[in-house]
């Protein structure tokens, strides 16, 4: 009678591990990446416009963001961002770490961003030993490969930073 039983309820935990997995992943197959960002307290304005795709692992956190092409815009004249072609990390609630391909012109090169944190209404951006903290207005809507906001009307949202990056403890 026990092997009847097993039977009956091997199929039924088959279906119940599937349904399972279909659910946790549909919950993000119609959201966007600039979504799951919201999802996880950041705002949509750490990623330019024009994500292609992404990948995202719902149980690890693991995601890969898509663009056409390498994605240049400045800030201001003295805060340069590039974003290359394919992203990765890790996303939890407020913090994005293990980042590849984001990068920050620091003092005549390139710089990997590796983590970003929020804490309350700022963002804390690291280099490895170097961090700088920006409010999270800055990042409320994405800028756009090419002119940042400085596309079309001719606004220009203004950070005011002589030295965008300090050493953190």
């Amino acid at each position: 009678m026990g092997s009847a039983t097993t039977k009956r309820l091997i199929p039924l935990a088959a279906t119940l591990i599937c349904l399972s997995t279909l659910a946790s992943s549909s919950l993000f197959d119609n959201r966007t990446a600039y979504e799951i960002l919201e999802d996880y307290n950041f705002p949509v304005g750490l990623l330019p416009k024009g994500v292609k795709g992404y990948d995202f692992n719902i149980t690890t956190g693991k995601f890969s963001t898509y663009f056409n092409d390498t994605c240049n815009f400045s800030l201001e004249s003295s805060y340069q961002l590039k974003y290359q072609p394919t992203i990765k990390g890790y996303i939890s609630n407020s913090k994005l770490s293990t980042l590849e391909g984001v990068y920050v012109w620091f003092i005549f090169m390139w710089v990997e961003i590796v983590e970003i944190l929020r804490s309350g209404d700022e963002l804390v951006f690291s280099i490895g030993a170097l961090s700088s903290v920006f409010p999270i207005d800055y990042f409320v809507e994405s800028p756009q490969c090419g002119c940042g906001f400085r596309c079309g009307d001719g606004q220009v949202r203004k950070l005011v930073r002589s030295n965008p990056f300090i050493f953190s403890s």
